[in-house]
């Protein structure tokens, strides 16, 4: 079975982003995102994950098969949340739809993008 691409996110998941995030900050945070029915439902920490200053590297291959895993979640500690071209690469790879939180990690220190790059809008249930 194909998921659905999101269009929705739960306001917990988006509140779990942020907390997450700022309780790394300085570091980038990162994580995968389950969905179900065009709603973005949970993250998924990912064993091994390494949070750094101007990056986290992700070991996706420690992912389970799971066709339910949308796409990947991770902050910029800065204020500026358009993606980099390593976020770029990622997006082109894996997932159709990723969110990156920004400093100051509030409620709407967030954007969603699709897997070419691009600003997409999410809905928050």
């Amino acid at each position: 079975m194909i998921n659905k691409k999101p269009y929705a996110v739960l306001r917990s998941v988006i509140s779990m982003i942020m907390a997450s995030a700022k309780d790394s900050h300085p570091k980038e945070f990162a994580c995968a995102m389950r969905g179900q029915d065009g709603v973005i439902t949970e993250l998924i920490l990912v064993p091994g994950t390494i949070s750094g200053g101007s990056s986290a590297i992700l070991r996706l291959h420690m992912l389970p098969i799971d066709f339910s895993i949308v796409g990947i979640a991770h902050s910029h500690p800065s204020m500026h949340p358009q993606p980099s071209d390593a976020d770029l690469n990622l997006f082109s790879r894996y997932g159709s739809t990723h969110i990156i939180a920004h400093y100051p990690y509030k409620k709407d220190s967030w954007k969603a993008y699709d897997r070419s790059g691009n600003e997409m809008q999410l809905k928050v249930l």
